[in-house]
């Protein structure tokens, strides 16, 4: 099954397929916020993560209208201030972005996290640094809960800023 926000953007399950969208994104400066490019066998161990996560859901992100892939988000479970919670995470493409299309597939999977009824809220966790992901939580409907010290990936520690939706809202 797959989601729409506002016709404009779906997300569609991760596939076995969507490998190349991970290499695609693997670039210094998409990850110059989170700590640089991952070796392929990093890549390759997130993929498989992608095509089943324990809990919560992984997506592609295309154009509604022409299918054109345009990034990836998804949503998973951790535990934040000992309380579980959904986090989410997304990537555009850099021809894609600027055009709002992040903080669409933001509130997408945000419905997506909502309807399963199990955790609260939804976090995300941009770099104090990176306005571009700061705004699309704010455009998104996240509240600002402050700074917090994140690690991310595994061993490197960045401040980030806790970004928070309540779910329980409709």
């Amino acid at each position: 099954m797959d989601i729409t926000d506002a016709g404009q953007v779906r997300l569609e399950p991760w596939s076995e397929d969507d490998f190349w969208l991970l290499q695609r994104t693997n670039s210094p400066e998409m990850t110059a916020h989170l700590g640089g490019p991952e070796s392929e066998e990093k890549l390759a161990s997130r993929h498989q993560r992608y095509l089943g996560p324990d809990r919560g859901q992984m997506y592609r992100v295309t154009l509604a209208d022409t299918g054109e892939t345009v990034g990836s988000i998804g949503f998973w479970e951790r535990v934040w201030h000992g309380r579980a919670v959904w986090e989410t995470g997304w990537a555009v493409l850099p021809e894609f972005q600027g055009r709002g299309l992040a903080a669409k597939a933001a509130r997408a999977v945000a419905e997506a996290a909502r309807a399963l009824r199990e955790h609260q809220y939804l976090h995300a966790f941009p770099s104090v640094d990176h306005p571009a992901s700061n705004a699309v939580c704010r455009r998104a409907g996240f509240e600002l809960l402050g700074e917090a010290e994140f690690e991310y990936p595994k061993g490197h520690w960045i401040m980030s800023n806790d970004w928070r939706m309540d779910l329980g809202r409709g």
